[in-house]
């Protein structure tokens, strides 16, 4: 009777873990397919970069440095920046949660922090927005000097 009531659990405890895969999977597919989703052209604008590219200069290890970027929305729609992505842990990216309104301008914040950081560093900040192209490299450099 024991090995019985052990064959049932080991059995469900089974198929407990094969939905869960299940919907694992299903949902990232699901991701998958709404990212590769055909865009509506009627809701693209444009986006002018005013600072793409930063020189941050010599710092500190240890110390954090902040970067701006400005960018204008240079069309008719309101611009919608969906995502930011530094390139590394060692930044943090910070975007506008609201719509830009055609005209309007707007700033994507960065934290870098030069922490085991030693040397030149190039650093990405990537940015999916409701342009065509959507994705956009904002680059800075600095240089990380050993703290005495």
């Amino acid at each position: 009777m024991s090995r019985l009531i052990l064959a049932a659990i080991i059995i469900t405890t089974f198929f407990a873990a094969c939905q869960q895969g299940e919907s694992k999977t299903s949902a990232a597919t699901d991701a998958a397919k709404a990212a590769n989703a055909p865009v509506d052209p009627a809701s693209l604008t444009t986006i002018q970069w005013l600072d793409s590219t930063l020189d941050k200069g010599t710092i500190t290890e240890g110390e954090k440095i902040e970067v701006a970027y400005r960018f204008k929305n240079t069309g008719n729609k309101p611009l919608v920046i969906k995502d930011v992505r530094p390139s590394c842990g060692c930044t943090v990216a910070e975007k506008p949660e609201e719509p830009i309104a055609p005209g309007g301008e707007g700033i994507i914040k960065g934290v870098f922090n030069s922490a085991n950081k030693l040397g030149p560093n190039h650093k990405t900040i990537h940015v999916v927005t409701n342009t065509q192209p959507d994705t956009y490299a904002l680059v800075f450099n600095v240089v990380v000097n050993k703290k005495n």
